[in-house]
């Protein structure tokens, strides 16, 4: 099923558990611009988000991030959450709403080897990995698939066996990026799998901090408590896992987004400046000169 506008769950006579019966029988793919729009307490089936402009925030678990183009979640079977965008200006959603026993079958078919699939075509013991809820980076490849789905339904209209079609390789997409992270988790300095596993789930909270709140005045000590890591931890694990320090990789966060505001806007250099969380323009251009070699000016020029 396709979706263009995203429902008011605020509204009176809203039937929340009509509208999310659908969910339960087919595939859902969302495709819309709204603006205000909230969800304040929702448990859903295994699901992607992204936006294509804008920003959408989401409550998982007691803590908030942001989703901004260019990044998308997975959230997993059953996860409670809240959304909500600004009133303020339009936001083009992307979400697509997996029905449970499509997605298993695509699980079971990737997981497994040929033998085993021909042994047991219709075991009811599939299972859904458990992805790690976090902010990732939709790559050149990713973009292709979701705009391959989404410009084929918007020429030819919404076919199911189309989607279902394409949705199979989001899927395996997502298992394949469920995969790079696991083994991302094991540089995580631990001997158990377990302890390694959930220290990644926590320094992928930290990371979320920094890519939702990069404007901010963020600390350690922030940043630590949310992450429920010690600073000094923190610190190590993060390196080992990431390959920086987590004040690293808030720098270049900010720069990457003064980056694309230099690039795609006009706005003055002294604004993003403020923008992108420096305390002065000075230190601003400094910072990007050492990672781009150019001064902000110079980069929007070319």
């Amino acid at each position: 099923m396709y979706f263009t506008s995203v429902p008011d769950h605020t509204e009176p006579g809203f039937d929340e558990a009509l509208y999310f019966s659908k969910f339960k029988k087919h595939n859902i793919i969302i495709n819309a611009e709204s603006s205000g729009s909230r969800c304040d307490d929702h448990v859903g089936c295994l699901s992607f988000k992204t936006v294509l402009s804008g920003e959408e925030w989401y409550g998982i678990d007691r803590r908030r991030l942001v989703i901004r183009p260019g990044q998308f979640l997975v959230l997993n079977d059953d996860q409670r959450y809240s959304c909500r965008t600004d009133g303020n200006e339009k936001v083009k959603c992307l979400s697509v709403f997996f029905q449970k026993e499509f997605a298993s079958s695509v699980f079971d078919d990737m997981l497994n080897s040929e033998e085993t699939l021909l042994q047991y075509p219709s075991s009811d013991n599939k299972t859904a990995p458990e992805f790690f809820q976090t902010l990732n980076t939709i790559t050149p490849d990713l973009q292709a698939q979701l705009t391959g789905l989404t410009t084929t339904i918007e020429n030819r209209g919404y076919d199911a066996a189309m989607a279902d079609e394409r949705l199979v390789f989001l899927l395996r997409h997502l298992i394949g990026v469920h995969k790079s992270e696991m083994v991302r988790g094991d540089k995580v300095n631990a001997v158990k799998a377990t302890t390694r596993k959930e220290i990644y789930k926590r320094l992928c909270i930290a990371r979320d901090v920094l890519h939702s709140s990069y404007t901010e005045n963020l600390d350690l000590y922030k940043i630590s408590h949310l992450a429920c890591l010690s600073v000094p931890q923190l610190i190590r694990q993060f390196k080992a896992v990431f390959h920086c320090t987590p004040y690293q990789y808030l720098i270049r966060i900010r720069l990457e987004h003064a980056a694309r505001l230099l690039q795609h806007t006009n706005k003055p250099v002294q604004e993003i400046t403020w923008i992108c969380g420096f305390e002065n323009t000075s230190a601003f251009c400094r910072a990007f000169k050492s990672a781009y070699g150019i001064q902000p000016m110079i980069f929007r020029k070319k």
